[in-house]
């Protein structure tokens, strides 16, 4: 039997103004208006139809979080992003202390609209600033300026939000070290209360990856990452998840909520999520990707919004379990992995042990730690609580 976790929604807005040559994500982008109030309505029936599938409404949990995610979210207005929500409120309960994110371009035209949708319930503001450098905007196919992400970052401050977070890359085309350290030194001058500092990676079906871009040597990357989580930490922050740095008190609760094996619905384009049940069993999902699909799910009213659905066998459990746990800093208690994925501690004992020895983890009576040696080798790690598909054939 699982003790079903927290409960998360993720709400993807799969449009963009254009498509950067780095992005692996579901996003589009836009040749014609959002269809804006006809996207809303497919969102809240596509919650509607989580919710009798999954029968949510007969043990509803509420909602610990949201997080709108894109593409551009910021492309919907304000009063689109209300109705959503007012909308997502009359269908499931909301924690008292909801944190609901939305992330944002800091082009002007967006910036001078946070306040409203502040004003719509949104708490927390993820602004994708990636770099303060022209050349590297440019490189990365962002279409705002130095000037309108300082903007954005003071406007953010003002408005009254519960928190916001700047998005900044590292590890850039051609970058030096000290351009990479200059990004971070503005960027902390602007006082987020949360950081995601984290290395571009080249994904496939991108087109950095058709077209690689001269990168940053090993070396460079290494005195990147040392110099500025220095920076970071004497500046007040607190690395609590790989990527992740904030002042005490301001961690982002919904991606805590991921990396904790939390669950979560997934609405929209290609969005994905995760639900345990009090039977045992854990189900992940995935929505119709494309726009034009998906909205056809709305317009002919049969179709489904589910494109897939998989059950998580037990012997998959241990390394999603591990995988995004890991993630974090923080020790993890023993008893969550027994909660979270309905198995007994005896299940995983050889291979913590095995890591154990390793140097990867350290173990008190109820907790394990990632060590400094594990996070160097978080791959290796991660790989040994893999099954092995050809065993036992």
């Amino acid at each position: 039997m699982l003790n079903p976790p927290a409960l998360s929604l993720y709400i993807h807005i799969p449009w963009c103004v254009q498509k950067c040559p780095y992005c692996d994500f579901n996003s589009h982008a836009l040749k014609e208006n959002i269809p804006e109030q006809e996207y809303i309505a497919a969102l809240l029936e596509d919650l509607d139809r989580d919710i009798e599938r999954y029968q949510l409404e007969q043990a509803p949990r509420p909602l610990h979080s949201i997080f709108i995610g894109g593409g551009t979210p910021s492309l919907i207005s304000a009063e689109g992003i209300g109705a959503l929500l007012r909308g997502v409120e009359q269908r499931l309960p909301f924690e008292d202390s909801i944190e609901i994110t939305m992330e944002a371009n800091p082009g002007t035209i967006e910036a001078d609209r946070f306040k409203a949708y502040r004003e719509q319930g949104v708490t927390r503001i993820s602004i994708g600033v990636q770099s303060f450098e022209s050349s590297k905007l440019k490189a990365l196919g962002r279409i705002h300026g130095r000037e309108e992400a300082i903007n954005a970052a003071n406007l953010a401050h003002q408005i009254g939000l519960n928190s916001f977070n700047l998005d900044l890359m590292h590890g850039l085309p051609d970058q030096t070290p000290e351009q990479a350290l200059a990004d971070l030194d503005q960027a902390i001058e602007l006082a987020p209360p949360h950081f995601s500092w984290y290395q571009l990676t080249i994904e496939p079906n991108t087109l950095f990856y058709s077209k690689p871009p001269v990168l940053p040597d090993e070396d460079d990357l290494w005195d990147i990452f040392e110099m500025g989580h220095k920076k970071l930490t004497d500046a007040g922050y607190v690395q609590y998840e790989i990527s992740g740095y904030s002042k005490p008190g301001y961690q982002c609760q919904h991606n805590l909520n991921y990396w904790r094996f939390g669950d979560y619905l997934g609405i929209g384009c290609g969005a994905h999520g995760k639900l345990s049940f009090t039977d045992g069993r854990i189900v992940r999902t995935t929505k119709i990707k494309h726009p034009r699909g998906y909205l056809a799910a709305y317009q002919n009213m049969v179709k489904p919004y589910l494109d897939s659905e998989q059950l998580v066998a037990d012997e998959d459990r241990p390394f999603e379990f591990f995988m995004n746990r890991f993630r974090l800093i923080e020790a993890c208690p023993k008893q969550d992995f027994v909660t979270t994925t309905g198995l007994p501690l005896n299940t995983v004992a050889p291979t913590i042990n095995w890591a154990i020895e390793q140097g990867y983890l350290d173990e008190s009576e109820t907790h394990w730690q990632i060590t400094q040696k594990g996070k160097l080798f978080l791959n290796d790690l991660l790989e040994a609580f893999m099954v092995d598909e050809d065993e036992g054939e």
